[in-house]
């Protein structure tokens, strides 16, 4: 059994978003087989969800994440002390930013531009080319979300949406949209869990088998 069928096995409901799952992990595949990162923003539940999401992409998730023994190498010659230990502890990592968290700049650019913006800002900063941007927002209609996502389709960047029922205003935005099938805000959310989840465990199994 696949991790997207134990997913539906586990989660029916969620049978009606699987095809938009498949296809937002072959987006996240393409984007990190190319170098690239990942940004994700979203207001409060919605901005802890990016940093759950960033946490399972930096680190080992589901399976070890040995470092290349060229790299263990590097590091042992870079610092002969340090460099086992570092070889040892660090993880391979999929890079992710939650664009929700940077605090000083985000409230710097509220106060001196706008706080609609600030994501925009920031994915003007970070995103290149081929990155993904998953913006989610339960209702589908976060203005601050919208805007990041406008300045991702600019750049060339893939956007993905995880809203509720719907899609809400940021639908026109998404090349994927994974609207899944609630409409209270707590149940949106308590089926984003598990489809970022599945996501990143499926991002994982690619990348570090």
């Amino acid at each position: 059994m696949t991790l997207l069928e134990e997913l539906v096995s586990r989660y029916p409901s969620l049978s009606a978003v699987r095809g938009e799952i498949d296809s937002a992990f072959h987006a996240l595949v393409d984007c990190y087989a190319a170098g690239g990162t990942l940004l994700v923003c979203g207001n409060g539940g919605s901005a802890a969800d990016s940093d759950h999401i960033v946490g399972e992409l930096m680190k080992g998730y589901l399976r070890p994440r040995r470092l290349p023994a060229d790299t263990r190498d590097r590091l042992r010659a870079a610092d002969p002390e340090l460099g086992p230990v570092l070889g040892e502890k660090l993880q391979g990592a999929l890079r992710a930013i939650n664009i929700s968290a940077i605090s000083a700049f985000a409230t710097a650019f509220a106060n001196d531009v706008s706080a609609e913006l600030a994501f925009a800002q920031a994915v003007s900063g970070y995103g290149r080319k081929g990155d993904v941007l998953i913006g989610i927002s339960t209702s589908g209609n976060a203005a601050n979300v919208r805007a990041a996502l406008a300045v991702a389709r600019a750049l060339g960047m893939r956007t993905i949406g995880l809203t509720g029922r719907g899609g809400g205003r940021m639908a026109p935005l998404c090349d994927i949209l994974i609207a899944v099938p609630a409409t209270r805000t707590f149940e949106i959310q308590e089926l984003h869990l598990p489809v970022y989840h599945c996501l990143c465990a499926m991002v994982e199994a690619r990348f570090f088998p």
